[in-house]
């Protein structure tokens, strides 16, 4: 089984084993929380087990993922958030990382901004494609989805008179504006199970469908998280648990001022997953006024932009880097006569023993500059390790939230910014909302402070 590993050796610094296992019981408390279903947030802890129920749904999402390589050459999932963040972070680790040159399916992504360049981008590219559409909401109703699908619905009646065909809901089993469209239109649906929230639906149709239509092996991915959950459940222990010692490390550093958690990888590929990441972890924990804010870097590139700030700034971050261990390819520096760049020292040398010895020279500077450093490893990429590590990621947030007493599962913030973006369009149901609205932006304009 090769699940994750976790090494703190470069956070014994600031804590010691002692000091992490003593945080045991509370993580234990987290821990059956989540088994018992007795925590805040307890009716979306479906994810929980999906590596085993989703098992049953398997063939039917492979089935039409197939049908979809077959008849098309592009695929636009259409969603935001968790609705396409982890279908994107799983295809692009497990893909070419120039992807749009391999001679896979093409996979593009709408709905995930409100950017009219990028949808009259996107519309033109598609009109000398073959497309299919998954749409993928809960409600329907999430706006900048569903604006971007009421452009794509309509650029496919167009072009195809089988468009409904071509269109793939993935949506509530009941109700919403989406569901009651996919009826009367005759999509094939997928479901969005009623106790999983999107940030945690990797695993459902929302993330597999997509994945399986890059031509990713979407039973060996349920089945790395399967052991994982598994693994999880045989070992609740700190101790013998790396899913357990992360959320216990983690928590242990915010207490002691590190409040700022940067996800580091060393492979382009990974970039996505940081993105995945950082929404799984800054929507389930910042509450409160409370959490650890997330953020990411792509080395060795950004050591170019942000290194300076990593070593010699505030200290008041962490670092969690993505280590694994094998590329899929070797490649080596060839050596040159001439040697104009002195690089004959490397002659022979992997790119990927550079890289590696990159990061552990970047990890020791980064540690004597005051910074600590957790690392996941991670063997190699495969579906079964991504599995593995998406669960990993899923249960350590989850013990992270009820270890700081706040609900993982909801988002209630979020609701602030819509309210007044839905008045401020005219949404018929927020007019008192935008009269109010109105008045602060004049009070605001009346004490602008614009500099020219």
């Amino acid at each position: 089984m090769q699940t994750p590993v976790i090494d703190l050796t470069c956070i014994q610094k600031w804590t010691d084993k002692n000091e992490i296992t003593a945080l045991q019981g509370k993580i234990t408390d987290a821990h059956e929380k989540i088994m018992r279903r007795s925590g805040a947030g307890a009716d979306f802890l479906g994810w929980v087990d999906l590596p085993l129920d989703i098992n049953k749904q398997l063939a039917a999402i492979k089935q039409t993922a197939e049908r979809i390589r077959k008849n098309s050459d592009t695929l636009v999932v259409t969603g935001i958030g968790g609705s396409y963040l982890g279908a994107r972070a799983v295809i692009e680790m497990l893909s070419p990382s120039l992807f749009e040159h391999s001679n896979k399916l093409k996979i593009f992504y709408a709905g995930h901004n409100v950017s009219g360049d990028y949808m009259t981008e996107l519309l033109k590219i598609l009109e000398q494609r073959n497309v299919y559409i998954n749409v993928i909401s809960k409600s329907g109703t999430t706006l900048e989805p569903a604006v971007a699908f009421r452009l794509l619905r309509e650029f496919m009646h167009k072009k195809y008179k089988n468009a409904r065909e071509r269109i793939i809901a993935t949506t509530d089993s009941s109700r919403g504006a989406l569901k009651e469209m996919a009826k009367r239109e005759n999509y094939q649906c997928f479901v969005i199970p009623d106790d999983v929230g999107g940030r945690y639906s990797v695993l459902t149709p929302v993330g597999l469908l997509p994945i399986a239509c890059a031509g990713i092996d979407i039973e060996a991915l349920t089945a790395g998280a399967a052991d994982m959950r598994r693994h999880i459940i045989d070992n609740p222990s700190i101790e013998k648990n790396s899913c357990f010692a992360y959320a216990a490390a983690r928590n242990l550093l915010y207490k002691k001022g590190k409040n700022i958690e940067i996800m580091v990888n060393y492979l382009p590929r990974l970039a996505f997953f940081s993105e995945w990441w950082k929404q799984l972890y800054g929507e389930s924990e910042g509450k409160q006024g409370k959490g650890i804010f997330p953020a990411s870097v792509n080395f060795t590139t950004d050591l170019h932009s942000l290194g300076q700030l990593l070593q010699e700034g505030e200290r008041n971050l962490f670092e969690t880097v993505l280590h694994v261990n094998s590329e899929n390819t070797v490649i080596n520096v060839p050596s040159d006569e001439q040697n104009f760049d002195k690089l004959n020292y490397l002659s022979g040398t992997r790119l990927e023993e550079i890289n590696h010895q990159a990061e552990n020279a970047t990890c020791l500077a980064h540690v004597n500059g005051g910074v600590p450093v957790i690392k996941i490893c991670l063997q190699e990429l495969t579906p079964y390790t991504a599995g593995a590590l998406v669960y990993f990621y899923e249960y350590a947030c989850a013990l992270s939230g009820y270890y700081a007493g706040v609900n993982p599962f909801d988002q209630p913030g979020v609701e602030a910014y819509k309210k007044n973006m839905f008045a401020l369009l005219g949404h018929k149901d927020y007019e008192v909302q935008k009269n109010n609205i109105s008045r602060e932006l004049d009070a605001l304009e009346q004490t602008s402070f614009v500099i020219k």
